[in-house]
């Protein structure tokens, strides 16, 4: 693995990588430092139940049981909280002619910065949205810019409906702890403000004048939101902790009414966690502002990847050894928990799970990589609907960790990586029996997985090259694959095609939305970042870990079959003159960064913090440019 792997700054990414070196310093000190489990005595036993938890009588119960409880948090008490079709135009497009969010399950949609209803173009910016009549590209113009108090961070459109998230966010408070050790001996502790995430949905039947119709608001980090059929479903999280004898108990606020969600609407798992967390699982019908918003507080563990199919939502909590998953129902907006299951190791991201009659599917690696040692392996585990475990297969890539996973009907593909990268393809169709079918070695690895059809699969990821230094590799540019499957047991890479060298980055590796696919179309587009390394500064022959200058970005657009893949052209919102990429140095940050790509029938949008772009997919040459600023 390289360690000295730099990711692009965009602004999504800034924020990213912060919260996740805050989480990596913290964690770090409460690994060593915590005793993460303790003697529970006598379970609590709540006045009401939900399904199989239980809710808190009282104030004074809640309190006992946060103070008991919680005390293995040890030197660091931390929250990082999250956030960083109906046509009004019937000739248009087709419907079926242009793109949608790149989702994980088809018909549960996931909030994005950019929408499109195959007219018009909605897209988050800052405090702002905008609205945007793209198609056809002759009569593309910015209709409408609304301005908020607060950050827009995500968007869905439903017919005339536009669902817009926003959070205020503010600094993390250090205060001293003066309860568990003498003053001068403990660590200082991190305890978050009350950050917020406001949900408001606008009637956009006229595009010039979105008019606000509800708004509802409720304390915490937004972790996740999907949208099926007419409901949004989002969850919030806030940090559950005592702070000089009193609880923090979560606020929402509907329509301008504020209210605390009582302990004793709070429902918890009889256990003990060092990273409590109120996790309100709240619905909102898009259609009807009458109905009011449902909301569903669980004291659960410290969540972080959540995975959600047509009928459930899967929450996971844990750390590196273990992870915990809360099964709930959804249905026509009410909200039931179902179920708890736990599986060993630690879980990548919502790809890493998935639903499949009837059977949950989790993949996950236990242990540690690094240069100087692994003691890592990964793992495939079927949960029944009682999330029971029926299956396993563990074992997988020891000394490696997984970097991507995507699960298509009864298989698994599973990349794992730390010098050379491993394909796997997993048989799933005997839920109690998951058997490994076939696995494909090459050098490099994908981050990114998304099938081409039934028997080819697309990985996105880097280049490597094995470092004579150890038993790790050097990233070098960035790799698009095409592997075939058809013959499970022997997997092959048919076609791949290489960007730039090291220090080539794009957003579609850690974003799935940024990536934007179409086999009816051959098409592939993927915003890029590229870098290129002179090699007259290294005598002719630069070392593996040399980084690139930055020389370009923009949306690549790449011809894609079974034949192959090619480069068919390239965007960018760079203005000609610019000097941006030139005094970049290591990091590069533009608002003509090209974050977003959608097509229109044959019309090509690409979308950046400053402008919107039409470009013909025919030939890329331009159509209409619209300023956002």
């Amino acid at each position: 693995m390289d360690m000295t792997h730099m990711l692009s700054a965009n602004r999504q990414s800034y924020m990213r990588l912060a919260a996740y070196a805050i989480l990596g310093v913290v964690l770090g000190g409460i690994l060593t430092g915590a005793s993460l489990s303790l003697d529970l005595g006598t379970s609590v036993v709540g006045a009401s139940s939900f399904g199989p938890l239980k809710s808190f009588r009282s104030y004074d119960e809640l309190k006992g049981f946060l103070e008991t409880r919680t005390s293995g948090r040890g030197y660091y008490d931390v929250q990082i909280t999250g956030g960083l079709v109906t046509k009004s135009s019937a000739d248009a497009v087709l419907e079926s002619d242009f793109s949608r969010t790149n989702v994980q399950v088809e018909g549960v949609d996931e909030a994005d910065i950019v929408k499109t209803d195959g007219e018009y173009i909605y897209l988050a910016e800052g405090n702002s949205f905008y609205i945007v009549k793209a198609y056809p590209a002759s009569e593309a113009q910015l209709l409408s810019k609304t301005t908020l108090d607060e950050r827009v961070t995500n968007l869905y459109i439903a017919g005339d409906k536009l669902v817009v998230f926003a959070y205020s966010f503010s600094e993390y408070v250090i205060m001293r702890s003066s309860n568990i050790l003498p003053p001068g001996v403990m660590p200082p502790i991190i305890v978050p403000p009350t950050d917020s995430v406001t949900v408001r949905v606008y009637d956009v039947s006229d595009r010039t004048r979105p008019k606000l119709e509800r708004e509802f608001k409720a304390e915490g980090g937004y972790l996740t939101s999907r949208m099926i059929g007419e409901y949004v479903y989002a969850v919030v999280q806030k940090g559950a902790w005592v702070q000089e004898g009193k609880l923090s108990l979560p606020i929402i606020e509907d329509e301008g009414k504020a209210r605390i969600i009582e302990a004793k609407e709070i429902y918890y798992i009889n256990g003990t966690d060092p990273w409590y967390s109120y996790t309100t699982v709240l619905s909102l019908n898009t259609q009807n502002p009458l109905e009011p918003v449902s909301t569903q507080t669980l004291l659960l563990g410290a969540s972080s990847t959540i995975y959600v199919s047509l009928d459930h939502m899967y929450i996971t909590a844990g750390g590196y050894t273990n992870t915990t998953i809360h099964k709930i129902r959804l249905e026509d907006g009410k909200v039931a928990y179902l179920a708890e299951g736990e599986v060993p190791g630690w879980v990548l991201n919502q790809f890493s799970m998935d639903e499949n009659g009837g059977y949950f599917r989790i993949a996950t690696t236990g242990g540690h990589v690094s240069r100087s040692g692994s003691s890592s392996s990964s793992a495939v585990y079927v949960l029944d609907e009682a999330m029971e475990t029926v299956g396993r297969l563990e074992g997988l890539a020891p000394g490696e960790q997984i970097y991507s996973a995507r699960f298509m009907g009864n298989r698994c593909y599973l990349v794992t990586f730390k010098k050379v990268d491993p394909l796997f393809v997993i048989d799933l169709s005997d839920p109690s029996a998951p058997m490994v079918l076939g696995k494909l070695k090459i050098p490099g690895y994908s981050n990114y997985l998304h099938p081409y059809d039934e028997t080819h699969v697309i990985g996105i990821g880097k280049e490597t090259v094995e470092a004579e230094e150890g038993d790790f590799a050097w990233y070098q540019g960035l790799k698009v694959s095409l592997f075939d499957v058809s013959d499970v047991a022997n997997p092959r890479e048919i076609a791949k095609i290489e960007v730039g060298d090291r220090g080539t980055d794009s957003p579609a590796l850690q974003d799935h939305k940024a990536f934007l696919f179409s086999r009816e179309k051959g098409l592939l587009v993927l915003p890029i970042l590229e870098a290129k390394i002179n090699a007259e500064s290294y005598g002719g022959s630069p070392p593996p870990n040399a980084y690139g200058e930055y020389i370009y970005q923009g949306a690549y657009v790449f011809d894609i079959s079974l034949e192959g893949i090619s480069l068919r052209g390239r965007v960018t919102h760079i203005p000609p003159k610019s000097q941006e990429l030139l005094k970049s140095g290591y990091w590069f940050d533009s608002e003509y960064s090209v974050e977003r790509s959608l097509y229109i029938g044959n019309n090509l949008y690409t979308i950046s913090a400053h402008l919107v772009k039409a470009n013909s997919l025919t030939d890329l040459s331009e159509l209409a440019s619209i300023e956002l600023k």
